[in-house]
């Protein structure tokens, strides 16, 4: 789950703004349900969703891809460049959080040993 957090500039309604293109057709990729709440690619290979909620001129987003999961950079990454290149002059910044990564353990599984070669006297 990737989450992230748009500042727009103060009275910019950057939320009703993207939410009246996805519903008039101007924002074509996207398409909003659930009375705004959740935003879905329209091309079904983009896997999950996003969550969204606004507070204060910031709009809080969760992208979940539970099908399919480490895969939500790719709807982010459509979403993000769809934002920079027809709403940057509303956006003031973008915070992004990413899952905390887990680091395989190494184990000796499937790894041979080395032996030292003892020195013969």
């Amino acid at each position: 789950m990737i989450r992230f957090q748009i500042f727009e500039l103060a009275g910019a309604k950057l939320h009703k703004t993207l939410i009246d293109a996805m519903r008039t057709g101007e924002l074509r990729t996207f398409e909003a349900t659930r009375r705004g709440r959740r935003i879905q690619h329209k091309n079904l290979s983009y896997p999950g969703w996003m969550n969204w909620s606004v507070a204060d001129d910031m709009i809080n987003c969760e992208v979940i891809s539970p099908r399919k999961p480490g895969r939500e950079w790719q709807f982010f990454s459509a979403f993000l460049g769809r934002l920079a290149d027809r709403y940057a002059e509303q956006i003031v910044a973008i915070n992004i959080q990413f899952p905390a990564s887990t680091v395989p353990s190494r184990t000796m599984k499937g790894v041979k040993k080395r032996r030292r070669a003892r020195v013969r006297k």
